[in-house]
Order: C-alpha cells, then sequence, then structure tokens
C-alpha cells in the first residue's frame, strides 16, 4: 500500500486555559474557592488577597447593588467579546501601558491595615483550652482509683478499645486471644478490668450494646427513684416492644396503666444511649452564603454576600518594576501578572453568573419566599438555561454548593430544582411542596391514630395532586418522618 499525505478540514474546540480556569472556579464551593485564592496568592507573587473590613461590609449592605461588578462589566485585559473569539494577550504590550489606561487593579478596598506597632500592642484574648476527650477524662478517673496497678493497666487497655460512643465493640473473648501469652492476661481479668470500667463517669460507658448502657444508667439512678424497677425490667425483657411500640404488649408484660407505662418511657427516652458523645471533639462547619435575599419595594431581590467575595488585586511594587523593565530577565514575572489579571477576572465573572443565576431562581420562586415550601414551583435546570441563554451544565455548577441566605433559612441553590408531579388538572406540582403538605398532615395528626401513607395519598388526591401511596412513602423518608407504627403513641 502506497503512502499518501492527504489534507482534511475539521472544527473542533479547544479550551484555553483560561478558560478551564474559569470553569474549574465556577464549580468550586466558597471554602474551596478561599483554599484555591490562597493557594495560588503563595505561588504567585503579583497577586494580593485583601481583608473584608467592617465598613465595607456594611457600606455594600445598604447599597445592595453590585458596583464591583458593574465596574468589571467592561474587559479590563483587553479580551474580545465574551463568545471567545480572541483569547490571547499580549503581555509586552499591557506592560507598557499607561497606568492611567489600565484598571486599577492596586486599589486597596476597605480600610488600610495597622502597622506592626499596632499589632504588638493588641490585646489578644486567650484561646479556650480543648475539652478533654473521653480517653483523657477516663483514664484521670482510673489514676485516682485504688485498684492494683495490674488491673489499672488492663483497664487503660479496654479504654483505648472504646469507640466514639463509649461502647466496647471489641469482644472480650477476641481481645484475649490478640494479647500476647507473656502479658499473663485471661478472660477473667478482662471481665474485671470491664467491672472497673463501667463504675467509672460517665454512666453506660463500657457497654457492649445498647441494653447494656441502659441498664447500667437506670442501675445508677438512687433506689428511690420512682418507676426505676420496672424500667429495669422492662429494657432488659422488652426493649424490642418498646422500639416497636407494642404498647398493649408492654403494659400486660409489666401489669401496668397508662400513667406507669408513660412515666416509664419517658425515663428511657431520656437516657443517654451514647455515653461517649459529649467528649467528642467534632468541628461544626459553617455555611457562607452566597447569595443574601432581601425584600425591596415589595418583591424579593438577590444579592451578593460581601463576606463570601474575596478582594484580590495586583502587587504594585512588582508591577512598577515590570512597567520599567522590558528585558528577558522580566518575563517570568510578566507571565504571572498575565496569569494574576486573568485570575482576578475569572473570579468575578464566577461571582457575576452566581448572581444571574440567583437572581432568576428568586424571580421565580417568589411565592416560596412569601409562604414557605408548600407555595414551591416546580422548575428545572433547562427553564434557568434557556432564560439566560447558558448551558444547562453551567447552571448545574453554580447551583451545587452553593448557598442562598433568605428569611426561611439558608438553602443551597438545588433546594429550589427538583421533580414534580402532576395534578388532576393537568398542571404540576412541586416535590418539596409535597413533601410539605405531608410534613404538615403529619404534625397535626392524631398521635393515638397517625396518618398511613396510603391515607396521606388520598388526602393529596382530594386537593388534586395525584400521588401513588410508594411516592408518598418516598417522600416521607426523604424528610426523615418514621412510619405509621412508630408514630402512634398512647
Amino acid at each position: 500500500m502506497k503512502p499518501t499525505l492527504q489534507f482534511k478540514l475539521s472544527q473542533h474546540l479547544t479550551l484555553t486555559p483560561q478558560l478551564q480556569q474559569s470553569i474549574r472556579l465556577l464549580q468550586l464551593s466558597t471554602v474551596e474557592l478561599n483554599q484555591e485564592i490562597e493557594r495560588i496568592a503563595q505561588e504567585n507573587p503579583l497577586l494580593e488577597l485583601d481583608d473584608i473590613s467592617v465598613n465595607d461590609t456594611a457600606d455594600y449592605r445598604n447599597n445592595p447593588v453590585d458596583n464591583r461588578l458593574e465596574s468589571l462589566s467592561a474587559d479590563p485585559l483587553g479580551i474580545s467579546d465574551e463568545a471567545g473569539n480572541s483569547l490571547a494577550i499580549d503581555v509586552d504590550s499591557d506592560i507598557k501601558k499607561n497606568a492611567n489606561d489600565e484598571p486599577d487593579w492596586f486599589r486597596e478596598e476597605g480600610t488600610s491595615r495597622g502597622t506592626r506597632d499596632d499589632e504588638d500592642e493588641r490585646d489578644f484574648s486567650q484561646q479556650a483550652a480543648e475539652p478533654p476527650s473521653l480517653r483523657d477524662h477516663l483514664n484521670s478517673q482510673l489514676c485516682l482509683s485504688q485498684i492494683p496497678e495490674r488491673d489499672r493497666r488492663i483497664v487503660g487497655l479496654l479504654i483505648d478499645c472504646l469507640d466514639d460512643d463509649g461502647y466496647l465493640a471489641q469482644d472480650l473473648d477476641e481481645l484475649a486471644d490478640l494479647l500476647p501469652p507473656e502479658l499473663g492476661i485471661d478472660i477473667d481479668d478482662l471481665h474485671v478490668a470491664l467491672e472497673h470500667l463501667q463504675h467509672l463517669d460517665p454512666p453506660g460507658v463500657g457497654a457492649r450494646n445498647l441494653r447494656e448502657c441502659l441498664v447500667m444508667q437506670l442501675s445508677a439512678l438512687p433506689d428511690d427513684t420512682p418507676y426505676r424497677e420496672p424500667a429495669l425490667l422492662l429494657v432488659s425483657n422488652h426493649l424490642e416492644s418498646l422500639a416497636a411500640r407494642d404498647f398493649c404488649a408492654i403494659k400486660r408484660q409489666l401489669h401496668c396503666d397508662d400513667e406507669c407505662l408513660r412515666a416509664i418511657q419517658y425515663m428511657i427516652t431520656h437516657l443517654n444511649p451514647r455515653p461517649g458523645t459529649a467528649f467528642s471533639s467534632t468541628v461544626a462547619r459553617y455555611i457562607i452564603p452566597d447569595v443574601i435575599v432581601v425584600k425591596i419595594g415589595g418583591a424579593w431581590v438577590a444579592h451578593l454576600n460581601p463576606e463570601a467575595m474575596p478582594r484580590l488585586k495586583i502587587n504594585r511594587l512588582y508591577a512598577e518594576i515590570l512597567k520599567r523593565c522590558h528585558d528577558d530577565s522580566s518575563r517570568r514575572l510578566a507571565s504571572q501578572l498575565h496569569e494574576a489579571k486573568w485570575l482576578i477576572k475569572n473570579v468575578h465573572q464566577r461571582f457575576s453568573t452566581i448572581l444571574k443565576v440567583s437572581s432568576a431562581v428568586v424571580e421565580r420562586q417568589q411565592q416560596f419566599f412569601e409562604h414557605g415550601a408548600v407555595a414551591m414551583r416546580p422548575m428545572v435546570l433547562r427553564e434557568i438555561a434557556d432564560t439566560l441563554e447558558l448551558h444547562e451544565s453551567t447552571i448545574s455548577r453554580v447551583t451545587t454548593q452553593k448557598f442562598m441566605r433568605t428569611s426561611r433559612g439558608i438553602f443551597e441553590l438545588k433546594y429550589f430544582f427538583g421533580s414534580h408531579v402532576a395534578t388532576d388538572t393537568g398542571g404540576a406540582c412541586s416535590a418539596t411542596a409535597i413533601r410539605a403538605l405531608i410534613k404538615q398532615m403529619i404534625n397535626a395528626e392524631n398521635s393515638k391514630k397517625p396518618l398511613s401513607d396510603s391515607q396521606i395519598s388520598e388526602i393529596l388526591g382530594q386537593q388534586g395532586i395525584m400521588v401513588a401511596r410508594r411516592t408518598v412513602a418516598k417522600y416521607r423518608e426523604s424528610i426523615q418522618i418514621p412510619p405509621v407504627n412508630l408514630r402512634k403513641s398512647f
């Protein structure tokens, strides 16, 4: 076969590094965006990150119009139209421009920072000490105990085997087999050590299951506590009946009346099934909303949260050096200046896109902000994409891990989109509204005769919403409402 040369004309889409960065920043959450910007700022000396001052935040809230985005609506980098016909930038010509013709990349927004002397004279409050862990709490009690040293070491071994809830999940026989024979620790020694461990504070620590944990807490109560003995009997022998809310069987087995059973149930339900969680050192993660919704002139309006917007600017010192030097040695800094300006533009474009999508969502969900989830209208990503003339994947990136603060709480933008159910009039009802209606029905039901999924389906059908029983069960489970047998009381 003879080799030949052929010419082929084709069209394909090439993602430039700047466009790839814009897409990547768009899908990041606020926390991830700040981490990414801090990482880039550490690598690029021409990029600086300013702190947000309190005065700037107050001024921004008084004027909800995003002046910062409006001032950057023009192309500050000499880029062509948003269609991306030309993404190349002449770095040398950009450096040689007159500073008056460039955007104010060096403007510091907010109050100036204090000097080093002022920082040294500040009175920093003392940091709170970390709370003791469950292991430290138990070991401190163990050091004050009067048990032999050998037993104390074995108890310390069991303390190291406890999980975060304070349970001893490992079987003692398996633990005895895992210990080296030269230690001379048998199963009887482990049982004695477990007995010592279960007498430490908090009550219930060292239990091997829920039943044992509740029995230990009830046994720690004073002997004259009302209903203590029948509660011990119920937990020891009929805990499964209590979990299934089989109150008739419990009254037959305990030979008690309704008042006695209510007191026993109240006592058991107020015990701590996880005694070790009080010493857990979980760190709460706070959500920084990207958008704030306020009511202005009788209509709900969305604007950006200034606390979620990073303050970026170009380092003045390095930029002035680049304006004076045009040799090959400054090529590296010129490239970093190019990257810093692109990052600033992409960050502002990210927030501009979030504001556009949020405004379109708020415009269509006015009734939700007025009346709550029951007034949520059905909406899909395609509807917003067609309105803003954006791709559906772009709307998906914008609404993922982006949060909106409203008078009814903080919601992810994804919350306002979802499936819908047909009505008997040919319309559609949002799944979020149906969940809210189901929750209202269950909150208003008679606890002695709770509504079943079939009954809820019939009630919704009477209101014109055609929902099957299985759909009701799925929506009920999604809002973490137990089934009818677990909601029944006496």
